[in-house]
């Protein structure tokens, strides 16, 4: 009998410590579910931290007082495209301004070669008058030819030129070859052996090329 009894009260006493353990154990299963439930992240100093708040990035960004890159780049490009517009209005009154200059240019030039050549009109007419009041032909050649020497001497002062094409070898640089014919000699092959039409230089560039005939 005492036997059975001892091993009763040893069999209640395990029963009193599960009893015991079990509540600890789902106390512990509820507060660790309660801690994974209620918990807020914190920052360093303690703080609870808003999901609202910026990105770390953002924050560094921020604090260091750095601008936003695109922002950056319309401003960049809003200065180029003002540069722009200032350059090609710049350009486009220099144009303006050279074509007009160029236009007057050549206005005084036509000008100053058309005041030349009045007082040699002025010859030219009084020789007209000259041609049905006198019969002496020989002095009207006289003043023709006078005439004609201060014509070409004063375009020699403008700057004219007169083309030596007869003997010259060909070149089409030059001349404009309207005929070719049979060479008198072999030496005369393929240069010019007859002048249709003299040519012009004005300051050495060509104002009139040369009609000649080629021989073959």
């Amino acid at each position: 009998m005492p036997e059975n009894t001892e091993s009763n009260i040893d069999q209640d006493k395990n029963y009193e410590m599960n009893e015991e353990q079990a509540p600890l154990g789902a106390d512990k299963l509820d507060n660790d579910e309660t801690i994974a439930t209620n918990s807020v992240p914190l920052d360093n100093a303690g703080k609870e931290i808003s999901n609202d708040a910026p990105a770390e990035g953002a924050t560094l960004n921020e604090a260091s007082g750095d601008k936003d890159p695109v922002e950056e780049a319309r401003i960049e490009i809003a200065e180029l495209k003002d540069k722009y517009i200032r350059l090609y209005a710049d350009f486009e009154n220099f144009r303006r301004r050279t074509a007009k200059e160029k236009l007057e240019m050549i206005s005084g030039a036509s000008a100053d070669m058309l005041k030349a050549i009045l007082p040699i009109v002025d010859d030219f007419e009084r020789a007209k008058v000259s041609f049905e009041s006198t019969t002496e032909i020989d002095a009207l050649k006289e003043g023709v030819d006078l005439i004609y020497t201060k014509l070409f001497k004063t375009l020699e002062a403008k700057g004219l030129k007169p083309m030596e094409s007869k003997g010259e070898t060909f070149d089409a640089e030059l001349h404009e070859s309207i005929a070719q014919f049979p060479a008198p000699s072999e030496d005369l092959k393929g240069k010019v052996i007859d002048e249709i039409e003299k040519g012009y230089f004005l300051n050495d560039k060509v104002i009139r090329y040369a009609k000649v005939i080629v021989g073959a």
